[in-house]
């Protein structure tokens, strides 16, 4: 039997502020990640060529590459077989970016997720049911009303017309 194992990738670099970055994973979160800790955990020291990105002006410089972070202005090389030096961007994989990032609260998220929450609960429902009901899964629905996953408005129809059977109505003020 083949296990599925579902690495983390960085879909979308969201904002970056001094040395905070905020991303959204495939798993649909829009996560923060403190990069003053993330450097000191995975032991950037001054003489390390990755100590530059404690300036906020190269850390600024940033790609998605690969579906994670990455910085070209650190002069970082490799040593070929051949024995040429090649030089390679600075990247942490995201699997390590996922384990120190928190996640990001806005508070359309938190307002939704609420309101889900309270309609499903009027309506009697349980998670799983509402999940059944609207195609979705237990843990989905679980994400949404927690405030741990964005949500697509077509995924938010569904949910609110098929499984509450309501009318979903959206203005912008």
């Amino acid at each position: 039997m083949r296990l599925n194992i579902k690495m983390p990738r960085i879909l979308k670099i969201n904002w970056i502020s001094e040395l905070s970055i905020s991303v959204v994973f495939n798993n649909g979160e829009s996560r923060i990640i403190d990069f003053r800790k993330v450097l000191k955990k995975i032991g950037v020291k001054e003489n390390s060529p990755a100590f530059i990105l404690y300036n906020s002006n190269e850390f600024a410089k940033v790609m998605l590459e690969g579906n994670t972070l990455s910085w070209n202005n650190v002069e970082q090389f490799i040593t070929m077989r051949d024995g040429v030096k090649m030089k390679v961007a600075f990247e942490i994989g995201a699997d390590i970016l996922l384990k120190y990032s928190q996640p990001e609260k806005s508070d359309l998220s938190i307002k939704l997720g609420r309101i889900v929450r309270e309609a499903r609960i009027k309506s009697g429902l349980t998670q799983q049911d509402l999940a059944l009901k609207s195609g979705t899964s237990r843990t989905y629905i679980s994400r949404i009303e927690n405030d741990r996953s964005d949500l697509e408005i077509a995924t938010l129809r569904k949910i609110v017309e098929t499984g509450l059977g309501r009318k979903l109505d959206i203005s912008i003020k």
